[in-house]
């Protein structure tokens, strides 16, 4: 394991990740060997399933001793949202105003500035079932979020799991997916709301004709096959995404022992240390074609958890 890392007082350039960890004490193996090797300077968490007390003491000297600051919006057992910056941290917000409960609201959102980029990771509520309650405070949730966002930061990023897959590129194949969540145009619309604030899809920018995944179920060797959907999404405002120089997904992490069943993606401002890599690294040496018939799993489709 790498030594970690200073505090960076002066940030020239910005490594930003975000990644739903699925629980971030199951993750702590693969999490802080994580930070050391790829060096983030912020990092946005979903699915941290830990109340903020917890966090602290699970992962609080760990991450001060790497250079972190922290801000977190977490309960237990579900949900959970945090930023780890060592790039400056302020004007911490947790959740938005607006925001929709089920019934009550839950830790789904938290904001922070850091080097002068507001920074908003987000964790997207699943819809479960189409036409359901929760599919409706899903567009509710996309909703209030959109307008909380409207009069924002001229630079912005929005990431985390989005639990949308934006276009039938963007999964293994879309028969696959039919009748299912993640998919529908009404959460598709959504989206695009989202983006239409003046929001770039960076990874799906600089990679527009690419096979590029986020997340995998953990069954039926789908992540060996390659039969996954890209969900967890890089929203960036245009003073930010014309400082990227590398966007790519951290295919790594989501290999070996005690994963997550997402994988990070990162992105890189100003400079990219790797150089433009991507948009999977590694690739997946055995992907199953593009369209393979395949049967989902389960019955219901529940990435991102709740």
């Amino acid at each position: 394991m790498q030594q970690p890392g200073p505090p960076r007082d002066n940030v020239a350039s910005v490594r930003i990740a975000t990644w739903n960890v699925n629980s971030v004490k199951q993750r702590v193996p693969r999490l802080l060997p994580w930070l050391d090797q790829r060096q983030p300077d912020v990092v946005c968490l979903q699915e941290t399933k830990l109340a903020d007390d917890a966090f602290m003491a699970l992962l609080g000297d760990e991450l001060a001793g790497r250079g972190y600051e922290l801000a977190l919006h977490g309960e237990a057992t579900w949900n959970g949202v945090a930023i780890l910056s060592r790039a400056g941290l302020e004007d911490v917000a947790r959740g938005f105003p607006g925001e929709p409960g089920f019934p009550h609201p839950e830790a789904r959102a938290v904001a922070a500035t850091c080097d002068g980029v507001r920074v908003v990771s987000v964790y997207v509520p699943n819809g479960r079932v189409p036409d359901s309650d929760h599919y409706r405070y899903k567009l509710a949730w996309l909703a209030s979020l959109r307008d909380a966002l409207a009069s924002g930061r001229d630079a912005l990023v929005v990431c985390g799991d989005m639990n949308i897959a934006p276009t039938d590129d963007d999964v293994f194949n879309p028969e696959a997916y039919v009748g299912h969540t993640h998919v529908t145009a009404p959460e598709r619309a959504a989206l695009r709301e989202l983006k239409a604030l003046g929001l770039h899809d960076v990874v799906r920018d600089r990679w527009p004709q690419e096979r590029v995944f986020t997340y995998w179920d953990y069954r039926a060797g789908m992540f060996h096959q390659d039969l996954g959907m890209r969900i967890d999404l890089v929203l960036a405002s245009q003073p930010v995404a014309d400082r990227v120089r590398a966007a790519w997904v951290d295919r790594h992490a989501r290999k070996g022992s005690g994963p997550s069943d997402h994988a990070p993606v990162i992105i890189d401002l100003d400079e990219a240390p790797d150089g433009d890599i991507g948009p999977v690294v590694p690739p997946p040496s055995r992907p199953a074609p593009r369209g393979k018939p395949a049967k989902l799993p389960q019955s219901d489709l529940t990435p991102g958890g709740v």
